[in-house]
């Protein structure tokens, strides 16, 4: 299931927020919202009780002049009131759901759900975010070796600006469906036509975005299993000397050092093949990397 998409502009913890409960943003989208939180009322049966006490300290204060008990009867009240506050606070999801209630209303437009989204642009978006999830808990990335930090900035933002572009695009082409239903006179046809062209054409360059993300992952999928097959090369390298000592040892001249050097030049091949896959992730990176786009 695709996770909430969040504007780069909403601060972290907002996002954060915001992108692990789509489920209830939906049902705020549907009209539901949480309930105010009441404000604590002392119960009745603590009404009375406390009516009689402050009489008999009234009573006290007058006979004798002295007024701690009234101080007393305050100190009670307040603490009554701190327990009753304390029985009657909001279970921890109501106030996750209050909280997330008033992020939602303050960044409406900032995010974007299931429901903004038509099937086929929830295909393009779960395939966007599958991509970047591949290229961000790579360990060439987590190494440093393809500028992190620039991805975890790029990135998200790539998201936002694809997902913004399906949700028109998922609006455009219920439209246009709806105004198609029900038949259309040949006149009608001829001036829809160069609007489906225009849809066509900008699906067309969204997918293209979308594929050129895709490469870019391949990339690092490809520098990913390069980095793993030379880590797993240079541990058999290490252990080299024992295996050439065995063959000495054993006279197995057959498998002399022509044979097991084999492994040096593997080593070597995956080095090159390594350098190769991060530069053509760079090199996928700079295509991604253009000018802002409206």
């Amino acid at each position: 299931m695709q996770r909430v998409v969040v504007d780069p502009e909403v601060p972290a913890d907002v996002a954060g927020l915001l992108r692990r409960n789509g489920p209830l943003l939906s049902r705020f989208r549907a009209g539901w919202s949480p309930k105010p939180e009441d404000a604590p009322r002392l119960p009745a049966a603590l009404v009375a009780p406390l009516g009689v006490t402050a009489a008999l300290a009234a009573a006290f204060t007058a006979l004798t002049g002295i007024s701690v008990a009234f101080l007393v009867l305050l100190a009670v009240y307040a603490t009554i009131l701190t327990c009753v506050y304390i029985g009657r606070k909001p279970a921890p999801h109501d106030a996750v759901e209050r909280v997330l209630y008033r992020h939602s209303q303050r960044y409406r437009g900032g995010y974007l759900i299931l429901e903004d989204f038509d099937y086929g642009a929830r295909d393009l978006l779960g395939r966007v975010q599958r991509a970047i999830d591949s290229i961000l808990g790579s360990r060439v990335n987590t190494m440093g070796m393809l500028d992190s930090v620039r991805n975890s900035v790029m990135l998200p933002a790539e998201e936002w600006e694809i997902a913004r572009l399906l949700t028109k695009l998922s609006a455009l082409r219920a439209r246009h469906g709806n105004l198609a239903r029900g038949g259309r006179t040949p006149e009608v046809a001829a001036a829809m036509a160069p609007l489906e062209r225009a849809l066509a054409a900008s699906e067309a360059a969204v997918v293209a975005r979308v594929e050129a993300l895709e490469r870019y992952a391949r990339h690092v999928s490809n520098a990913d299993r390069a980095l793993r097959s030379q880590s797993q090369i240079d541990a058999l390298l290490a252990y080299l000397p024992e295996y050439e000592q065995l063959v000495a040892e054993t006279g197995a001249a057959r498998f002399s050092a022509p044979e097991i050097g084999h492994l040096s030049e593997d080593a070597a091949q995956l080095q090159r093949a390594l350098r190769d896959s991060v530069r053509s992730a760079h090199e996928a990176f700079r295509y991604l990397d253009g000018p802002p786009r409206g």
